[in-house]
């Protein structure tokens, strides 16, 4: 077989391999096969890469001695992106896969999803890898540009650990470490840079694989007894018990039993959108839609509450903040979680300090499983009767996200749906998240272009499974990284883009609307260097040129009807497909064209 043959599908692999030429040299030879075989020990199925001349050797490794499966190589066109994969393969799985970025060079590329990952308590196992270390072997020019002292220091702040073996012995302890470290709660990024000279070493002969069975990652930790016997009590002595539900895992049994203590406590739940679907949206004790801001109609509910139950909320100071103001809460706070043991003094992602009366420092949801066990039955508090959410019908004027709820869940039929990523404004009246993979969370840290990678990642994690794999995402954040869509192309990851473009950076827009009222000054300027047109980028083009069947700009009813249920019909035969969406935004400047043609 040549070594320029296509790729081809694997019986054990779904989605499209590469098929090296040839058997595998299965000869564990260099330092570079030392590093793969622990890839392979670990049992990694995949790893994102952009290729780089600093892990030539671990690439050599990757394709002639394991022939290019576990871990399959998932070649990418920018670092940035590839992190992103693995971030949303984790957000999926819970699981780690792994990242190769070139050099110092590569790594500077890839900080940012790196970030968003530590942000999101995502595991990852990056691999990075410098020039020689040994001046003497270095190449000239080039390898002293991609060598660096500490190369591990540009990312230490928002990994979990890192390091650079000094010698082949020393890469499986390395390997070992940071894969127990990256998938201990709470799981974050780990980095480990492999000096090129070693990778290109040849094994000595007395060399051998140890043995990985007393390396495995630890089970989770409990809260301690005495936590949850004072937590216990203060529940029982509540009337009025508010639980608020952030980080969790995505599993049937633990949102079942997040379901069973908010019944067994006949508390009000409220549920995060930057951390997913961790009870049903739809639930009588569910307080309206998943927020990101706290809304009026929830800071009420709050205020009202004498006992807050906080199971791994993302930012409860913050959360503390909206509802009672900069005063502390004159109720009884109890937080479950171990974010704690994971903060560092270069971030503030540990956010403002909370208020608690009672900490489960510990896995959270084993926190839950502890109180369950720990409280008794009390009465269902008296709800409002439900209110009707709109029906699932096509509005008037300009689309909007109702328009492309209805059209594609219109496609979708009783198809499960994952929605990797969701664009602000989703309505969850006309589709409730029932399901702990129904929707998976924002992107942890912030960091605009990380969505691509994200859907793609999570649509990987789903190709074996009957899940449809969807992104919400804006205009912004899929240009920054639309390149990411030949890596779905080239290997057939079978996800949906649907893209809300609103020709506009709008979030920035209205922070410059809210500057300008402050200053009182013309908000109507809001939009100067913060709209993607004049001229509009041709997203749908843009798919195509990098192998995506697309469809777009879609302006009508009709015409998003349509493009629904092709879309849906790509999907579903395994394709990626991406639909570009042109939706209201209610821009300020065509009011300010109007005021300027009246002065005229």
């Amino acid at each position: 077989m040549s070594s320029s043959s296509p790729p081809s599908a694997s019986a054990s692999s779904p989605i499209k391999r590469e098929l090296p030429a040839g058997t595998p040299d299965q000869r564990l030879g260099w330092g570079s096969d030392v590093a793969a075989e622990m890839l392979r020990q670990l049992d990694i199925s995949y790893i994102a890469l952009n290729p780089g001349a600093s892990y030539r050797g671990l690439h050599d490794s990757l394709v002639n001695y394991l022939g290019n499966e576990t871990p399959q190589m998932l070649m990418c066109l920018h670092e940035e992106y590839a992190v992103s994969i693995a971030h949303g393969y984790a957000k999926a799985t819970g699981k780690a896969m792994a990242v190769a970025l070139h050099s110092n060079v590569g790594l500077m590329h890839g900080t940012m999803a790196i970030f968003n990952a530590y942000a999101d308590r995502a595991p990852m196992l990056v691999l990075g890898a410098t020039g020689p270390v040994d001046a003497a072997l270095r190449r000239p020019w080039v390898d002293w540009l991609h060598t660096a002292q500490d190369q591990g220091a540009l990312v230490r702040n928002f990994t979990k650990w890192d390091d650079q073996p000094a010698s082949i012995e020393a890469i499986p302890e390395s390997f070992s470490r940071a894969w127990k470290m990256t998938n201990m709660t709470p799981c974050a990024p780990v980095y480990v840079c492999l000096d090129a000279a070693i990778q290109e070493e040849a094994v000595r002969d007395n060399f051998s694989m140890p043995v990985l069975d007393r390396a495995q990652p630890p089970e989770p930790a409990r809260p301690a007894g005495n936590a949850i016997t004072a937590a216990a009590e203060r529940l029982a002595a509540a009337s009025n018990i508010v639980i608020l539900f952030g980080r969790g895992a995505r599993n049937d049994t633990a949102m079942t039993q997040r379901v069973a203590l908010a019944e067994k406590l006949g508390a009000r739940m409220m549920s995060d959108l930057k951390s997913g679907v961790m009870v049903p949206t739809d639930h009588p004790l569910h307080v309206g839609a998943p927020f990101n801001k706290l809304p009026p109609s929830h800071r009420e509910i709050l205020q009202q509450a004498d006992l807050i139950l906080s199971i791994g909320w993302i930012d409860l100071g913050g959360l503390l903040q909206q509802a009672f103001g900069t005063s502390q809460p004159d109720i009884t706070i109890i937080h479950a979680g171990q974010d704690v043991t994971l903060h560092n003094g270069w971030g503030k992602e540990h956010f403002t300090l909370p208020a608690i009366d009672v900490e489960l420092v510990g896995d959270a949801d084993l926190a839950v499983a502890d109180l369950l066990a720990a409280t008794s039955q009390r009465p269902m508090p008296v709800l409002p009767d439900p209110v009707a959410g709109d029906a699932p019908v096509a509005g008037e004027g300009a689309l909007s996200l109702r328009d492309v709820a209805v059209a594609l869940k219109n496609a979708t039929g009783d198809d499960l749906v994952t929605f990797a990523a969701l664009a602000r404004g989703w309505p969850f009246d006309l589709w409730p998240m029932k399901h702990p993979l129904d929707y998976l969370g924002k992107d942890g840290g912030g960091g605009i272009g990380s969505g691509p990678g994200l859907v793609i990642g999570a649509a990987l994690a789903n190709h074996q499974s009957p899940r449809l794999t969807v992104g919400i995402l804006g205009d912004g954040d899929a240009l920054m990284s639309i390149n990411a869509l030949w890596t779905a192309a080239k290997y057939e990851i079978p996800a949906l883009m649907v893209i809300a473009n609103n020709r506009s950076y709008f979030n920035d827009e209205i922070h410059q609307q809210k500057v300008a009222e402050k200053r009182d000054r013309n908000v109507e300027n809001r939009w100067v260097g913060q709209r993607i047109d004049d001229p509009t980028p041709d997203i749908a083009q843009l798919a195509k040129g990098l192998g995506v069947e697309a469809i777009g700009p879609v302006e009508t009813r009709d015409d998003l009807v349509a493009a629904m249920q092709q879309a849906v019909a790509a999907v579903r035969a395994r394709k990626p497909f991406l639909v570009d969406v042109v939706i209201e935004s209610n821009i300020g400047r065509e009011a300010e064209v109007a005021r300027q043609e009246k002065r005229k």
